[in-house]
């Protein structure tokens, strides 16, 4: 009988099979979960713990159930808010300092030996969430299988030996849970980056009212006024705002590819990444985007890029950061790799038809000062070292099957309601921002480009309170009329339009980069100071704490990504002065995205060139020059040494104009071109560039 079935039957079988099993194994689970609050194995701490993360597997219990019969359909609104906010009320800010999922909190209550471990047990629960949500039943029976292996270990041994468990024991069972999973784990982000079917963002996108805001709490993300308001925001907006946002976007994305010399004609599909709140816009560029050939996708944030919201608690996801600290070892990353590599190759045909990410960025939230705790895990040197090495075998695989010499991306921003009383305004600006006359600073930067093309180095100096005074070196041209150094970087994947950039010769490029304030990835740093000895970073310190050594820390994670030292990979300077000036004068320097300060003045990259893994491809400026500066001698080393050629990071450092000095270029023969000048441009033809400053 079996034989008798087409594959396309058996696959079906199969599936129910392993439906009626799941469903089996979870109804076996929640039987069990639904007794342990009336249970007692006397030591009141711990069944405390159990009890209420019990409670919150019951909670995720009840809403599986609402779902399954509709509620999102027919619910009001304020009880959908009720119920989002019910699950995620742990990790609100009002309620973490009781929080198991607060290291702090979890140590106090159960213990130093077992604190940290119980409490990233709780934390990992909350993907239950997401789980429910998306119907991955898979996924959700394995972690109440994780909660009731701990749970059993301490039951039965203090019962039977009156003890409980040490910490390697519970540890064990944490890393045998992340270590069993990450074959499906692997399988299911990549299908999710590459294939259409049965995409449960696209499903929201497509098939919502989005003028009746309930939609946002379809996804299972928190749901801040941030989300609410914003939707609002654009539901208000004309038919020709959302279209121009829309059209601004996709078209920088097909210019990425035009400009470039890549085939857009031979791809399929592109990843989306929003904002909830901007599904409006976003379904417009959808709909762009198939008039382009390509279908999108829509993956969770959390999963590599995709849909999110505001975090209900920035602190807590803090506090977690490394509780992969539990299960990184050699065997672990050995096993990541190959399950990875394994899922690529399942889905090598899609990801050969995958043509990058389309990210839509926001900023504006409250600026976070987060507290280092001590309570918290932390990678060991020794797990530094492997997650820096995991990431480079990840990427270099990632560039193997889905190589950037025929993908590309495209990245814009917008503000969220949270900056303030002056969103309404800024969003206008930002959208103003996002389409200035690109034809206008191509013919400017060109003018720079003239100039700096001719410089051995280059020399930065802060001004005031800025202590930068750093020497650039320069790639040298050995055909000055077809070949340039920096690019002329207008509004295609990098949006707004904005500067000019290159890869400096590595050696020869010394000095100290430093600034009074910037913002990165979502962490303020204060007196940030990079010391540069040919090219590569040999010093760094910010005063974000009083010990300086929990300020080198606290870089080394964020900024440099846990590597001892990272090259200088790009030099730019960045033009646009209309959105410095709208940000001074809104009072929002130190809310932008880097996106948009990375334009607001000269700025450093650490890490990879922006010529990563296409050091070969060529490319040429609007004036028809090929741009060589496309590499350093760190890259240089992917022909024999590819993992030591790259670090995965790219993080720019910029100097506002208040902050500057002066740029000079520096001729060979000592001879000096003045770029910029007590924060003003001052070479011949860069004129139009101050225009905006007398609106200050």
């Amino acid at each position: 009988m079996w034989e008798e079935m087409s594959e396309f039957e058996r696959n079906i079988s199969e599936a129910e099979n392993q439906k009626e099993l799941l469903e089996e194994r979870y109804g076996l689970a929640m039987e069990r979960i639904r007794q342990i609050p009336q249970e007692h194995f006397g030591v009141p701490a711990f069944e405390e713990y159990f009890s209420q993360a019990a409670e919150f597997l019951l909670l995720m219990d009840g809403v599986r159930t609402f779902l399954a019969e509709g509620g999102m359909e027919k619910a009001p609104l304020d009880e959908l808010a009720e119920r989002n906010r019910a699950m995620y009320a742990d990790v609100l800010p009002d309620h973490y300092g009781e929080s198991y999922c607060n290291p702090d909190y979890a140590v106090q209550r159960l213990g130093e030996e077992l604190g940290a471990l119980m409490s990233c047990l709780s934390y990992r629960l909350r993907c239950l969430i997401v789980c429910v949500y998306e119907g991955d039943l898979e996924e959700t029976v394995a972690l109440l299988e994780l909660f009731l292996e701990v749970y059993t270990a301490f039951f039965y041994q203090e019962a039977e030996e009156k003890r409980l468990p040490g910490r390697e024991a519970v540890r064990q069972i944490l890393y045998w849970s992340a270590s069993d999973y990450l074959d499906v784990e692997a399988l299911r982000r990549v299908r999710e980056m590459t294939c259409p079917e049965g995409n449960f963002g696209m499903r929201i996108l497509r098939e919502s009212d989005l003028s009746d805001v309930r939609y946002l709490y379809a996804y299972g993300e928190y749901v801040s006024g941030n989300e609410l308001e914003t939707a609002r925001f654009l539901a208000g907006l004309g038919e020709e705002t959302i279209a121009a946002m829309a059209d601004t976007y996709t078209e920088g994305y097909r210019i990425g590819f035009e400009v470039t010399g890549k085939d857009l004609s031979k791809k399929r599909t592109v990843n989306i990444s929003y904002h909830l709140g901007f599904e409006r816009m976003i379904r417009r560029a959808v709909e762009n985007f198939e008039k382009m050939g390509l279908e999108a996708l829509v993956c969770r944030y959390s999963r590599g890029g995709g849909f999110f919201s505001t975090s209900p608690n920035r602190q807590a996801d803090y506090d977690h950061k490394d509780d992969q600290a539990v299960y990184l070892d050699r065997n672990y990353v050995n096993r990541r790799f190959d399950t990875w590599h394994t899922a690529l190759e399942r889905y090598k045909a899609e990801c050969g038809v995958y043509a990058g990410p389309a990210v839509v960025e926001t900023f504006g939230e409250a600026n976070f000062d987060p507290v280092n705790k001590e309570t918290a895990l932390r990678l060991s040197e020794e797990q530094d070292r492997l997650q820096v090495e995991l990431r480079s075998r990840i990427g270099a695989l990632n560039s193997e099957y889905m190589s950037s010499e025929e993908t590309s991306f495209t990245i814009i921003a917008f503000p969220v309601p949270e900056i303030g009383p002056v969103f309404r305004e800024l969003f206008q600006e930002t959208i103003r921002i996002n389409t200035l006359d690109y034809r206008l600073y191509q013919r400017v930067q060109q003018t720079l480009i003239d100039a700096l093309d001719q410089a051995d180095f280059c020399e930065i100096k802060g001004m005031g309170g800025n202590r930068t005074d750093l020497r650039v070196n320069l790639w040298k041209r050995k055909d000055p009329d077809r070949e340039t150094i920096f690019e002329n970087c207008v509004a295609d994947v990098n949006i707004p339009v904005g500067e000019v950039f290159t890869s400096p010769v590595l050696e020869g490029t010394d000095g100290v980069l430093h600034v009074t304030g910037v913002y990165l990835n979502g962490l303020e740093y204060r007196d940030l100071s990079v010391t540069f000895r040919d090219g590569m970073v040999s010093d760094y310190s910010c005063g974000n704490f009083p010990d300086p050594e929990e300020g080198r820390r606290f870089l080394k994670e964020n900024v440099l990504y846990r590597h001892d030292t990272l090259p200088l990979g790009e030099f730019a300077i960045g033009t646009n002065t209309t959105a410095y000036v709208v940000a001074k004068r809104l009072g929002v320097e130190s809310r932008l995205p880097i996106l948009i300060a990375e334009k607001m003045g000269p700025h450093f990259a650490l890490g990879d060139t922006c010529y990563a893994h296409e050091e070969d491809v060529k490319s040429y400026n609007p004036d028809g020059k090929a741009i060589v500066a496309r590499e350093n001698s760190v890259s240089a080393r992917r022909r024999e040494k590819p993992m030591e050629a790259y670090f995965h990071c790219h993080t720019d450092i910029t100097i506002p104009y208040d902050e500057l000095g002066e740029l000079t270029a520096v001729r060979k023969d000592g001879s000096r071109i003045a770029i910029i000048r007590e924060g003003r441009f001052v070479l011949p033809g860069t004129e139009p560039l101050n225009e905006a400053f007398h609106c200050m």
